[in-house]
């Protein structure tokens, strides 16, 4: 038996064992669970919760002059798994590989992963990801760990409608939406507001950038998207009726500068230019430049009137061919119409008579009215990718003399369908150039702005306008564009028809029709241009975009709400 004493040192012993062990368990939580890895623990767990990273606001939207939405922004997401935050991997395995075209294994996989993030899929359409949410507000299940990212995309509602004029949006190589083309390209920075840095709390299906970035500002346009519509349908209608190979149509307010309907064709839908990518993004409309032809010969004209050189009475005996700088220049029948004063020259869009007007200009005063009229500079209207259009000028190292006589009657001479349509359009407003815009105004926050009106130029006399006006008017009545003739209305226009250059010369058989024309001659409210590429029936174009004119301004003229002249003549007197 053990004394008395042996049981106190026994004791004594394990007291001393029962501190020490004390002593490592207290050391072991102090090590452990000190404040020091807590800390570490908290911040480890901060940098799984929440990521740092760009946020970009919600795109601008478009919309037409009456509010008609354009352009609008829809939603897809990115779909990725934060595998910390999977808390019963069954019920993210099972709805994820339900809703998504992957296999259980896969999606265990993700979540067994020791990455903080782990990307599934990209993009996930908004009827997924609204699937998703869903689930997770019945709370029958548990889908933590499951990450939702929003991804921006841009939707266009008319598909095709006006394609080219707004352009269209893309991803960048850093991920960012950037426009190109159009209103998209030229307005990308106000569409697409302010991005910020900052945090994105992992809390699946709630998002909320801190801090939140600027969104991107509205757009109204000047565009009417009926006359838009009415713009493409006549468009596609003459390009199958006529053969033509391609083509543009612009519908313009003269007094205003304001465009109410552009399109060129051929088009294609901004929703799918991954997947059917158009051959040229690009608006001809303000992009292509192309040799205007007779529809040149109003500037040639206007030029002459308001410098003095002649007057419409003035006489020009034709012989059907003129010498100009060693280059012999016939008229479009190779004919001679033989006395003729400049009011019949305009009837019959004779080549031989603006070429002796250029002459009887001169260089200097000829070229100064064309780049009065702004040719050869851009217009500066408010569209991505304009083209400046080329006229050569004395002195430059391609100009020959035989150019005077050439580009009287829009030979030798590249515009763009825009330049033409806002120089002609001094003719229709007094001798004044409005510049052209697209912009009606803009809607940021609260606030809502107007676009001002500008002045582009005052290239000729308002009394050259009104005489050149009434000859225009008069011309297509009697000469060969009476196919433009609206029923009810006095037109005023000029029938074009171009030769196509090529290396050396110009192609021998395919031509460009086209027609420009404004009214009603007594206070213009519209200015139209129509232009067809390589028409197959016919080279001439007052036989090709002269009638599809006519067809359009007929039905134009009901949109604009114009009445015919004699019940607005008798609604102003009755005033």
């Amino acid at each position: 038996m053990l004394t008395d004493t042996v049981y106190v040192r026994l004791r004594l012993v394990l007291l001393g064992f029962a501190a020490v062990m004390a002593l490592v368990v207290v050391q072991l939580v102090r090590v452990d669970f000190g404040s020091h890895t807590v800390t570490y623990f908290r911040n480890l767990s901060d940098e799984i919760s929440q990521l740092e990273r760009d946020f970009a606001p919600s795109r601008g939207r478009i919309y037409d002059r009456t509010g008609e939405l354009l352009v609008t922004n829809d939603i897809q997401y990115e779909l990725g798994i934060s595998p910390p935050y999977v808390l019963v991997p069954d019920d993210v395995v099972n709805t994820l590989s339900d809703l998504l075209d992957m296999s259980a294994p896969d999606v265990q996989a993700a979540i067994d992963s020791d990455q903080r993030y782990v990307l599934l899929a990209r993009p996930v359409s908004a009827e997924v990801g609204a699937e998703i949410k869903r689930l997770a507000d019945l709370g029958d299940l548990n889908l933590g760990g499951i990450d939702l990212t929003p991804i921006p995309l841009r939707s266009y509602p008319g598909g095709t409608l006006a394609a080219q004029l707004l352009g269209f949006v893309a991803y960048n190589l850093e991920g960012q939406q950037v426009g190109y083309f159009g209103v998209e390209g030229f307005y990308n920075e106000l569409l697409a507001g302010r991005s910020v840095h900052g945090l994105k709390r992992m809390v699946p299906f709630e998002v909320e950038p801190d801090p939140a970035p600027d969104q991107g500002t509205d757009l109204f346009l000047t565009i009417d998207r009926d006359v838009q519509f009415l713009v493409e349908v006549t468009l596609a209608g003459a390009i199958e009726q006529y053969g033509a190979e391609s083509g543009t149509i612009i519908v313009m307010n003269p007094r205003s500068g304001e465009i109410l309907g552009m399109a060129s064709w051929p088009t294609y839908d901004p929703n799918h230019y991954v997947t059917s990518p158009p051959a040229d993004p690009a608006n001809p409309a303000v992009s292509g430049q192309f040799e205007p032809g007779s529809t040149f010969k109003v500037l040639t004209m206007a030029a002459a009137l308001d410098s003095g050189t002649v007057t419409p009475q003035t006489p020009f005996l034709d012989t059907g061919s003129i010498e100009v700088g060693g280059v012999i220049i016939n008229n479009w029948n190779r004919g001679g119409w033989g006395p003729v004063d400049m009011q019949g020259c305009m009837e019959h869009s004779l080549n031989v008579c603006l070429a002796a007007i250029a002459t009887w200009l001169g260089p200097t005063t000829f070229y100064n009215y064309m780049a009065a009229f702004g040719l050869g500079h851009i217009t500066n209207v408010d569209l991505a990718a304009e083209s400046p259009g080329r006229l050569k000028l004395p002195g430059d190292s391609d100009w020959f003399d035989s150019d005077l006589g050439t580009n009287s009657f829009g030979q030798g001479v590249a515009v763009t369908p825009l330049q033409l349509v806002t120089a002609v359009s001094a003719v229709a407003n007094g001798g004044t150039m409005m510049q052209p815009h697209i912009l009606a105004g803009v809607q940021d926050g609260g606030s809502q702005h107007a676009t001002q009106q500008q002045v582009l130029g005052r290239p000729i006399r308002p009394e050259t306008a009104a005489l050149l006006n009434q000859m225009m008017a008069t011309s297509l009545e009697a000469g060969e564009g009476s196919q433009a003739l609206v029923p009810g209305y006095r037109i005023a226009g000029k029938t074009g028809t171009a030769q196509i250059p090529t290396p050396g010369g110009y192609e021998p058989a395919d031509s460009i029709g086209s027609f420009i024309g404004w009214g009603p001659v007594d206070d213009p409210q519209f200015i139209v241009l129509v232009k067809l590429d390589r028409p197959s029936t016919s080279i001439w174009g007052s036989e090709t975009a002269a009638p599809v004119f006519s067809q359009l301004v007929q039905r134009l003229v009901v949109l604009l709400e114009i009445p015919p002249d004699d019940v607005r003549h008798a609604l102003q007197a009755g005033n």
